[in-house]
C-alpha cells in the first residue's frame, strides 16, 4: 500500500458559492471620455451625494462644462420610447461616474463595525457588493447576478427572498428597463426567479 497522500479532487476548483462581483468605484466625470448612458453620482464634497442618474453627452457653454444628469426612470423612458426628457445641467466638477473596480475578493459579508465603515466626504464612497442573503430587504434594490464568474447587472429585485415551489430560496428579478416601465406604464415586468446565493446588492 502506497504511503503517498491521496490527491484532493477538488484542489484548484472554486468554492460552491460564486466570487463577489466587482465593487463600484466613483471616478470624476472630467476623467471619463464617453459619458452617454453612464451611471452618475452628483453632489457636493462635504454635503452629500445622489445616485440613480444617467448621463447624456457633456455640454460646453462658454468656459464651463456641464453634464446632463437624467433620473434613471426618465433615461430608460427616453431610450425605450424615443421621447425628449428634461435633464438638469450639472457642472462637471460635481459629477462622478460609477465604474467597476478590480475583483472585490471577499464581499462585505456580515455587519462591519462603524469604524471600518467611515469614509471621506471629499468624494463619493466605493460601494462594496453585499450578498443578497445578508440583507433584510431586497425588493427594488439594484442587483448583480453572478453565474460562472460572469456579472449580469442592470437588474432590480422585484420580490423579497422567498421559497419557491421546489423549496429553493430565491428572489424574482427584472431588468431595469422592465422595472422602470412598470412605473411609467403600469405594465407588470417580466421576471426571472434566481437562487439567492447567486445575487449581490450593488
Amino acid at each position: 500500500m502506497s504511503r503517498e497522500p491521496m490527491p484532493d479532487p477538488f484542489a484548484g476548483q472554486p468554492d460552491w458559492a460564486p466570487r463577489p462581483p466587482r465593487p463600484i468605484v466613483p471616478v470624476a466625470a472630467a476623467n471619463v471620455d464617453d459619458l452617454r448612458g453612464r451611471r452618475l453620482i452628483v453632489g457636493f464634497p462635504g454635503a452629500g451625494w445622489r445616485g440613480d442618474l444617467r448621463a447624456d453627452d457633456r455640454i460646453v457653454q462658454g468656459s464651463r462644462t456641464y453634464v446632463p444628469a437624467i433620473p434613471e426612470q426618465e433615461w430608460y423612458r427616453a431610450e425605450s420610447e424615443q421621447v425628449e426628457v428634461f435633464a438638469p445641467l450639472v457642472p462637471v466638477e460635481r459629477v462622478w461616474v460609477e465604474t467597476f473596480g478590480g475583483s472585490s475578493g471577499v464581499g462585505a459579508t456580515g455587519h462591519r463595525d462603524v469604524i471600518s465603515r467611515l469614509v471621506s466626504l471629499d468624494f463619493p464612497a466605493i460601494r462594496l457588493p453585499v450578498p443578497a442573503v445578508d440583507v433584510d430587504a431586497v425588493s427594488g434594490r439594484r442587483i448583480v447576478q453572478v453565474v460562472d464568474g460572469v456579472e449580469r447587472r442592470d437588474l432590480r429585485a422585484v420580490t423579497e427572498v422567498h421559497t419557491n415551489a421546489e423549496g429553493d430560496i430565491c428572489v424574482r428579478l427584472a431588468t431595469e428597463l422592465e422595472w422602470y416601465r412598470w412605473a411609467w406604464s403600469g405594465q407588470a415586468p417580466k421576471t426571472l426567479e434566481v437562487p439567492v446565493h447567486l445575487l449581490w446588492i450593488e
